[in-house]
């Protein structure tokens, strides 16, 4: 009965030694891996900051449900902290700030971090807007400004310095190309939540300003969809560990609907007068249009996701990167979509698959974030090599 049991040799006795000695020589100390602590960790805020987002916008509700969103969109704001400090921590430590927003691959990144802001932003009015003082609008209203100046010069100082310091071969195009544009079309998400709170004086601004950022980051990400598209059929998909980032192209359509058809609903009670009927009719056919626009764009934002949802489970990554976070908050964007969809067009069918969308999204939260810790206790990330500040 012992006739298949080889006891170890000595060579392979002291291999399994020595493998284990190297793996010992090799975990890093904590200041050597925050050398190792890119702008992706982000990526954790912005998806969390959406999922807080997410749960205060369901169409269907149960009591504690807002207190759920509320102790999540606190434990955003907790990460966001934490984050931060470590990034200010990996910089004292090591220095190379600048070079980290230079660098080919992480600075693409650099636009998490606005990211991240405006899901603070929009969640703050979402969780502690509903009994808002002038004085609080008049601060939201200045936050929108602030934002939109900070994301419009991200968006062109970033682009201008890649394209004349990087080559990057259109062979090689991948969805993260992007993220620069990404924060300024969250203007247009931030506009349609705060702007039908705001007063007729600043409400109308907001939503402009909401509308044409809009338009620019997406017109921007269409103008790359080009690229990614050619780059596909040219080259095929992207290896196996690169595939979650395919699900950063269901964002931008997807938030671009939300924001259309919530800056219209968001137009202040002065420009739909009763009694002006030009005002009352213009109102609800900028709001049929943007509904049309928002169905339209939906659909591209579908296409995008079963894209990736096929090239994914075709070749599953074998390793946590941040990347997979893209698994959670352009999605995010596609569910909010959905939902704002339903509500406009009065459809419980719509509102239903929102709500089942929802519960997809907070699976899929939990399962990239015990993936992220693992990662981190594993050494698989914050490790030489292994993180967007390496060489692609």
């Amino acid at each position: 009965m012992f006739e298949n049991r080889i006891p170890p040799t000595s060579s392979q006795s002291d291999s399994g030694f020595l493998e284990n000695q190297l793996e010992k020589q090799h975990r890093l100390s904590l200041r050597e891996r925050l050398r190792h602590f890119t702008w992706a960790w982000y990526t954790l805020t912005m998806s969390t900051g959406g999922l807080a987002l997410l749960i205060a916008s369901q169409p269907y509700t149960f009591k504690g449900l807002k207190t759920i969103g509320l102790v999540v969109y606190i434990v955003n704001l907790i990460l966001f902290g934490l984050v931060c400090s470590l990034m200010a921590t990996r910089f004292i430590l090591h220095g190379g700030f600048l070079d980290s927003l230079r660098h080919e691959r992480e600075g693409l990144f650099f636009p998490t971090f606005w990211l991240s802001v405006a899901t603070i932003i929009t969640g703050l009015h979402r969780y502690f807007g509903s009994d808002a003082r002038e004085s609080y609008l008049i601060a939201l209203e200045v936050l929108f400004w602030v934002y939109c100046a900070c994301t419009l010069a991200t968006a062109v100082i970033q682009y201008s310095f890649i394209f004349s310091a990087h080559r990057y071969g259109l062979q090689t195009m991948m969805p993260s190309w992007i993220l620069p544009a990404f924060p300024i079309m969250l203007s247009g998400t931030i506009a349609s939540v705060i702007g039908e709170a705001q007063p007729a004086r600043s409400s109308i601004p907001v939503i402009m300003a909401g509308v044409t950022f809009q338009g620019l980051g997406f017109s921007i990400s269409f103008m790359m969809y080009a690229h990614y598209i050619g780059r596909l059929m040219e080259s095929g998909l992207p290896c196996r560990e690169h595939r979650p980032g395919m699900f950063i192209c269901v964002g931008p359509p997807a938030f671009t609907a939300l924001a259309l058809v919530g800056m219209a609903k968001g137009l202040p009670a002065e420009f739909k007068l009763i009694n002006d009927a030009h005002a009352l009719e213009d109102a609800r056919i900028l709001e049929l249009l943007a509904i049309t626009a928002g169905i339209f764009l939906w659909a591209l934002s579908l296409w995008f996701f079963f894209i990736a949802v096929i090239a994914v489970l075709r070749s599953p990554p074998t390793s946590f990167h941040l990347n997979w976070w893209a698994l959670v908050f352009p999605n995010t964007g596609f569910t909010l979509a959905t939902i704002t969809l339903g509500k406009a067009l009065g459809s419980p069918g719509i509102l239903g698959v929102g709500s089942a969308m929802s519960l997809g999204i907070v699976g899929m939260w939990l399962f990239v974030f015990v993936s992220h810790i693992r990662a981190i206790i594993n050494q698989d990330i914050m490790y030489p090599g292994k993180d967007e500040d390496a060489a692609d």
